[in-house]
């Protein structure tokens, strides 16, 4: 009996640990090319979430105030698919602009990168 416990016990623990979301991204880098100062771009990311559990983006981090987020605010459900869309105002910023985006979520790595770059010119 002792032994029955065991294995079920042991059994229920290993699932447990592989019970989990996990966040995809298609093409986690983008270059948006050149655009003229004072353009906002909008860059689009494909993630999916690829676990058996459901994926919950908690929070973003950016780098600036230039760059604003929008992201799915509820649960995303196991093998389905959701946009994150960055947009990146112009008008402060100038040269070569390489920037990341962190979207915090309850992933066992709990945090995937999105980078964006490009070129804004002055004229």
């Amino acid at each position: 009996m002792k032994f029955f416990l065991f294995i079920l016990l042991s059994f229920l623990s290993f699932k447990n640990s592989y019970s989990q979301a996990k966040l995809e991204v298609a093409d986690a880098k983008k270059n948006f090319g050149f655009v003229k100062k004072g353009e906002v771009v909008k860059i689009e990311y494909s993630i999916k979430n690829t676990g058996n559990q459901p994926l919950i983006i908690s929070s973003v981090e950016i780098g600036c105030s230039c760059t604003t987020v929008d992201y799915p605010k509820q649960p995303i459900a196991p093998n389905a698919k959701e946009k994150v869309i960055i947009t990146f105002d112009t008008k402060t910023v100038y040269d070569r602009q390489d920037r990341v985006v962190i979207l915090k979520s309850n992933d066992k790595k709990e945090s995937t990168k999105l980078r964006y770059k490009g070129v804004v010119l002055v004229k």
